[in-house]
Parts: structure tokens; C-alpha cells; sequence
């Protein structure tokens, strides 16, 4: 018999691993979703040799350029990575393969910056200055030049406290903290996606719903987070058509980051599109090898093909990953109940050596 989960168990168990840093990662998906193959894939990272770093400073005044995104790819192995700049301009990729990687820096507003290093050791490190277009003004209403200079201090320091909160394990402190954000900045479309985020961990689904919708209004439809967001409990509500649209107006604003595909994986899965299932995984699979959601979202597909081979190999790779996350023994639970079901099959190859 097939170990099933229900839909509430895979949502509780996904929401365990929101981060709550605004215009960053939105989802380290936990189990939602359970992975087929990524065999070469893992191989690849587990060859890992070092770590690219480094940090984008405008370049008018040298201040920090945040949450800027830098995108770098492999000449050799082909592996795409996209980050975004934390608040002091820094970023950092780590366990990446030796090799020759270009590097694009992109910011509206902004030329973009096209470079390259070589990383043969460890580490290596850069430092990019960013110089603005004359007369370009930022289509975007979050660029960090005009629009981070509008948000108050104290709506800021609030924000910044609600994000430590939530990342103490305290979703509904950190519901108190981006709650007096918005009332200081009522525009403050991050805080009300953490505040979304937060209500997910809290089991709240149409609070959060009504944060995540009032961040997409407040961004103009241009913030993809929220949009993700909002595309997965419309997934735990059946509702993986409409889902399924929402995500990608988000992969629209956002296809660089694993995320996205993700969860367009599960909306996909619950529509009985596993070949496209899949290739969404797989999509998000070729830009974050050590994403655990991708190998989940693997599995979940594996497992509707009745693939038990699959499934076990994406759960161990996952495992991996997330050897004691809050999902981990469920996660195990069904790599062994797949494990088993693998075992007790017939070969398959029985019937034609038969034959012969």
C-alpha cells in the first residue's frame, strides 16, 4: 500500500521551510512535492570545488547595491546560478564546480555589467560597480535607487525586526513587526508578502491569501513572490488551473530562481501533466542543483508515474540535502514505503529472458 499524503500534511510540512527575506529565495519548498531523476544532476554538485563572492556597489557614491541580482554560468559544465545582493551589496554562490564562469550584474536603471572569473581554488571574489544610465529611469518600483530612498527609517527598522523574528521560528512576532512597517509605509509590499509568508506557517491560508494579493497590488503586479505565493494555496485549494496562470505572470517577472518552477511543478502534478511536471522541475533543477524542493517536486511526479525507482532516488537526494529538516522523516517514510514497493516488483526484464 502507498504511503499518502494528505494535502493539509504536504502543506505544513512545505510551509516549514518559507524563508522570510524579502526579494530573496521565496520558497525552500519541504514537502510539497516528492522528486524523479536528477542523477547526473547531483553528481554535478558533488564535485563542487569552491565559492564565487563578491559585492555591487553603485557607482556615483560606492553605496551598496541591494538586492540586486547576479546571475552566473559555467562554460564547461553549463550550470546556472542567479542570486540577489543582501543589504550590504554582498553575494555569494558556494559549492560550485572549478571552471570559467560569466557573470552578468543587472539592475533597471543601471548598465549592466558582464564579466567573468575563473575559479580554480577555493574561492574567488569580485567587486562590480554598477553606473547608472543617464536620463533611465527604473521601470521598476522597487529599484533599489528610488524606491529604497523612500521607505521611512522606522518603517524599515520594523521590517528588518519582523524578518529577524520569523527567522527565529516566530511568524506571528513577526506578523506584529511588518504589520507596524505598513502602517508607517502603507506601500511596503515586501512586508505585506512576510507577512503572507507568516501567516502560512501559521496555517492562516486566507490571511494569508489577502497579504499576498495586497502585495501584488501594491507592486503592480510587478513583485514575483507574492504571485508564487498566492499560485501554491491555490494548489492546497484544488485549484491548480487557476494556479497554474498566476505562476507564471511570476516566472514572467522571475525565471532565473528555482522557486517558481517549483511550484508551477506542483500545479502541473495536481493537473495530470507529469511530462510537464517534470520539465518544470527539471527547469528549476538546471538553475539550483542543491534546491531540495526540486528533488520533492521530482518525486511528486515519480511517484503519480508509479516510477518507485525514481521517487527513491529523488528522496535521497533530498535526504541529502535536508538530512534533519522538520520534513525529513516523512521524507524517509516515503522513500521507504517507495523502496519497498521497488523491492517486491517483479523484474523487468523476467518476461523476456524467458522468452529466450
Amino acid at each position: 500500500m502507498k504511503l499518502i499524503l494528505s494535502r493539509v500534511e504536504k502543506s505544513c510540512l512545505w510551509v516549514t521551510f518559507l524563508p522570510f527575506l524579502v526579494l530573496s529565495v521565496f520558497l525552500n519548498l519541504a514537502l510539497a512535492v516528492w522528486p524523479p531523476g536528477a542523477r547526473a544532476q547531483v553528481s554535478n554538485f558533488e564535485n563542487a570545488a569552491g565559492e564565487i563572492s563578491g559585492t555591487v556597489l553603485l557607482d556615483a557614491d560606492r553605496r551598496p547595491a541591494v538586492q540586486v541580482e547576479v546571475r552566473l554560468r559555467s562554460r564547461a559544465a553549463g550550470i546556472f546560478r542567479s542570486v540577489l545582493t543582501d543589504l550590504d551589496g554582498h553575494f555569494n554562490v558556494q559549492d560550485l564546480p572549478r571552471g570559467t564562469y560569466d557573470i552578468v550584474v543587472s539592475e533597471e536603471g543601471y548598465e549592466a555589467v558582464e564579466t567573468s572569473t575563473n575559479l580554480n581554488g577555493s574561492s574567488s571574489n569580485l567587486v562590480v560597480y554598477l553606473k547608472s544610465k543617464l536620463g533611465s529611469i527604473p521601470k521598476r518600483n522597487f529599484a533599489v535607487s528610488v524606491r529604497e530612498l523612500k521607505i521611512p527609517e522606522k518603517a524599515r527598522t520594523e521590517f528588518d525586526k519582523g524578518l529577524d523574528r520569523a527567522k527565529k521560528n516566530d511568524p506571528a512576532g513577526g506578523i506584529d513587526h511588518f504589520q507596524k512597517a505598513v502602517q508607517v509605509f502603507p506601500k511596503y509590499f515586501e512586508a505585506y508578502y512576510n507577512m503572507g509568508a507568516a501567516d502560512m506557517r501559521l496555517g492562516r491560508y486566507e490571511d494569508a491569501m489577502k497579504a499576498f494579493q495586497t502585495s501584488i497590488d501594491l507592486s503592480g503586479g510587478q513583485y514575483a513572490l507574492p504571485q508564487f505565493g498566492y499560485g501554491y494555496l491555490l494548489c492546497l485549494q484544488g485549484k491548480a488551473g487557476e494556479a497554474e496562470k498566476i505562476i507564471r505572470r511570476g516566472l514572467e517577472l522571475d525565471d532565473v530562481s528555482p522557486e517558481g518552477f517549483v511550484i508551477l511543478s506542483e500545479a502541473l502534478t495536481q493537473l495530470h501533466r507529469l511530462d510537464e511536471a517534470e520539465k518544470s522541475a527539471q527547469e528549476a533543477l538546471l538553475r539550483d542543483q542543491k534546491y531540495p524542493g526540486v528533488y520533492l517536486a521530482l518525486a511528486d511526479v515519480a511517484e503519480k508515474k508509479g516510477d518507485d525507482r525514481a521517487e527513491v532516488q529523488a528522496l535521497d537526494s533530498y535526504l541529502k540535502l535536508q538530512p534533519n529538516s522538520p520534513a525529513s522523516e516523512l521524507a524517509r517514510k516515503l522513500r521507504d514505503a517507495a523502496a519497498q514497493r521497488l523491492a517486491n516488483s517483479p523484474p523487468q526484464n523476467s518476461a523476456s529472458s524467458k522468452e529466450q
